[in-house]
């Protein structure tokens, strides 16, 4: 059954993806950053509101070194309208992380992804999805909810996030 589910989900997927700049890749380096950065902005932000916000951070701060390096009062300034600074402050951290411990490139681990300042389940699961195709699946509280009524779990035991 959960074959099946996934296949017509991708089918679905496949068919009705929007286009969006962060699937627009020149490499894998670029393919990293902009899966990177774009999960961050994405945190409790709707897509609609992050892409001209994308857009304009990317072409201000191009890559992870020039991310590491850049200093707080411009990087909160191509950050300003999406609110919640701790994410643009944390995403700096981690890139600097990635400069120094991982020679500029994003851990290809899950559990080094979560190491991350600013990187929880959910988006050390994304990156390692959509970065790294692994197999994980990255559980919002929407895809949560839809699961839940689709596979009509009821109980707390069965709807706990580690179940799913």
């Amino acid at each position: 059954m959960h074959l099946s589910i996934s296949k017509k989900i991708l089918a679905w997927y496949k068919k009705h993806q929007r286009k969006l700049p962060w699937r627009k890749y020149k490499s894998q380096k670029d393919r990293h950053y902009k899966v990177f950065l774009s999960e961050f902005m994405l945190q409790q932000t709707q897509v609609k509101t992050v892409i001209p916000y994308f857009n304009n951070f990317l072409k201000n701060i191009p890559n992870i070194k020039a991310l590491a390096k850049v200093n707080e009062t411009k990087l909160l300034r191509y950050w300003q309208g999406l609110g919640y600074y701790s994410r643009a402050k944390n995403l700096k951290k981690s890139a600097r992380l990635i400069v120094d411990k991982y020679n500029g490139r994003l851990p290809n681990n899950y559990d080094e992804l979560k190491k991350l300042p600013g990187v929880g389940d959910y988006t050390a699961s994304a990156i390692s999805a959509i970065v790294f195709n692994k197999q994980i699946i990255p559980l919002d509280g929407n895809i949560e909810r839809l699961l839940k009524r689709i596979l009509n779990l009821k109980t707390q035991k069965e709807i706990n996030k580690e179940n799913l």
